[in-house]
């Protein structure tokens, strides 16, 4: 047997069995084993950026922000279905699907915007990291930037990021702790069932540029590139190990898929909603409308937290920062590497990825550079947010049509529902970005 070598159909057929088995478990079993993908980008999503953002925005506006939480949720979970979708049916990556059916040169200036938008987002995480080590241990972001770069960028080249990922993920509950000072502080429930329910929109460039940056780092472009990449890693794990095995997706695969992004698509949603909540309840009700340190945002959770309010609030920022820069840095690096045809994988050895990794130490590096400027962490974070809001118009553009090609997609193009949302999110983002050169005047 061990000197066999399956075909192609064997293969399939093996993992079709294994897809089988999956769906013949107990239905709670069942449901926390198709978690994955999904799952991890949605916590990804919950990285430094999106905490000072969110924080920011509930200092700033009190609850004027909290229908963005309701609002952006199917927006962002169709958008991530579609980029799952396209990477279990063409069983490539977004820039792959894209390459051999789009002009190079949009390609080219849209992966150059990826790269230029993940330096600044990884800029800003590790950024939200040392504010947090500093703030815990008092030791100098121009120590702890490198040290957390360099731990992250050996870590993950050198180790599983999967078993990395696993671990980490259990750090990212430390976020739930807004969740129980929420209902510690008491807050009017009627006035947030308002503000969830009914916005109350302005038209100044406090409310606009809040807005744009809520939905720069609720729907980012990194995690468009990402979902798609990570399905493709989960079925080469699975033995689909060439384009033509992993080539179409099964009922049963697309329904884990759904399932899988919508899980985690809400996760994230419900703590960035509690975390504008919280602080809204706490900091904007106080009279602190503006928040330039960690150590003021980590303020927010002294009600449940008392002093060790700052030991929470580090904790989470640095385990979501470890989860985060790693996804960061690994879309820009497939979808660099698939624009080029150069392998691809948190898999590969160094020796075999050399180009894949070069890009992802790369922009790990960069971020680290960009440190050097002395701008604020928490104001560095949310400007990181900004960025992506801008930048995510064009990238939605390109997963819209990539989901609606049959020629790259067969029979499992997007349905209506799925072009409703996806090309609604497209407006959304359009719109908010002229508003914030508008309101800039």
């Amino acid at each position: 047997m061990g000197g066999m070598v399956c075909g192609h159909n064997d293969v399939v057929f093996m993992s079709r069995l294994r897809e089988a088995d999956r769906h013949s478990q107990n239905p709670l079993v069942r449901y926390f084993r198709i978690l994955g993908p999904g799952l991890v980008t949605g916590a990804a999503d919950d990285d430094p950026s999106g905490i000072a953002t969110y924080s920011v925005a509930g200092a700033a506006l009190g609850y004027g922000a909290l229908w963005m939480a309701l609002v952006t949720f199917p927006l962002m979970a169709a958008v991530q279905l579609i980029c799952a979708r396209i990477g279990l049916v063409s069983g490539r990556g977004l820039a792959a699907a894209i390459r051999d059916h789009y002009p190079r040169p949009y390609l080219y200036v849209a992966c150059l915007l990826l790269l230029i938008a993940n330096v600044f987002n990884i800029a800003a995480d590790l950024s939200g990291m040392a504010g947090a080590a500093q703030m815990l241990t008092g030791v100098p972001r121009l120590v702890s930037v490198p040290v957390l770069g360099l731990l992250i960028l050996l870590g993950t080249v050198y180790a599983a990021y999967a078993t990395f990922a696993r671990y980490l993920k259990w750090l990212t509950a430390t976020l739930l702790a807004y969740v129980i000072t929420a209902f510690l502080v008491k807050p009017d429930w009627g006035a947030v069932a308002h503000a969830t329910l009914i916005p109350h929109l302005r038209w100044d460039s406090l409310y606009v540029t809040t807005m744009v940056a809520v939905l720069g780092t609720t729907i980012s472009p990194y995690l468009f590139f990402w979902q798609a990449s990570h399905e493709v890693e989960e079925e080469k794990a699975r033995g689909r190990r060439t384009v033509a095995a992993r080539r179409g997706a099964s009922a049963h695969e697309l329904t884990d898929a759904r399932l899988d992004v919508t899980t985690g698509m809400l996760f994230s949603n419900l703590v960035m909603f509690f975390i504008m909540l919280t602080t809204g309840a706490t900091l904007h009700a106080s009279g602190r409308t503006e928040i330039e340190t960690a150590r003021e945002a980590a303020e927010a959770l002294r009600p449940l937290a008392g002093d060790g309010a700052y030991l929470l609030f580090g904790i989470g920022l640095i385990g979501t920062g470890l989860l985060a820069v790693p996804v960061l840095a690994a879309s820009a690096s497939f979808a660099i590497a698939e624009v080029f045809g150069w392998r691809s994988g948190l898999d590969l050895t160094p020796r075999r990825g050399r180009y894949f990794y070069l890009v992802f130490g790369g922009a790990v590096i960069a971020g680290m550079a960009l440190n050097l400027t002395g701008v604020s962490p928490i104001r560095m974070l949310f400007l990181s947010a900004l960025l992506n809001g801008l930048l995510a118009p064009p990238l939605l553009l390109l997963v819209m049509l990539v989901g609606s090609n049959p020629a790259i997609m067969g029979e499992r193009t997007n349905g209506p529902w799925l072009n409703v949302l996806g090309w609604l999110t497209t407006a959304l983002m359009s719109v908010a970005a002229v508003a914030f050169f508008v309101t800039l005047r």
